[in-house]
């Protein structure tokens, strides 16, 4: 399964919003990638390092590939991450 998604955070995916990311993309048993749409350079989506060199920039597409099981559920959550602001998401946490 694939998904293309406009990331929404301001910061793109550095620091908070790709410790996010990294976060959620680990709670999931599937096999998750992410690659600029531009790029096609595909990294683990469970790799903070991977993730965060990408310099994916707010406003870029990225497309998501998950395999297995609960790969659904995966890509939902992942598309919500990327697509929701910063802001909107520290007053979820509180």
């Amino acid at each position: 399964m694939e998904r293309i998604v406009t990331v929404v955070p301001e910061a793109g995916l550095h620091a908070r919003p790709a410790s996010r990311f990294v976060q959620t993309a680990n709670e999931y048993d599937s096999e998750i990638t992410l690659e600029p749409v531009d790029d096609g350079k595909s990294v683990n989506a469970r790799s903070m390092l991977a993730v965060t060199g990408l310099n994916v920039e707010s406003g870029e597409d990225v497309r998501l590939v998950a395999e297995g099981e609960d790969a659904g559920a995966a890509l939902d959550a992942l598309a919500e991450v990327l697509s929701s602001p910063e802001d909107g998401d520290e007053g979820a946490e509180e």
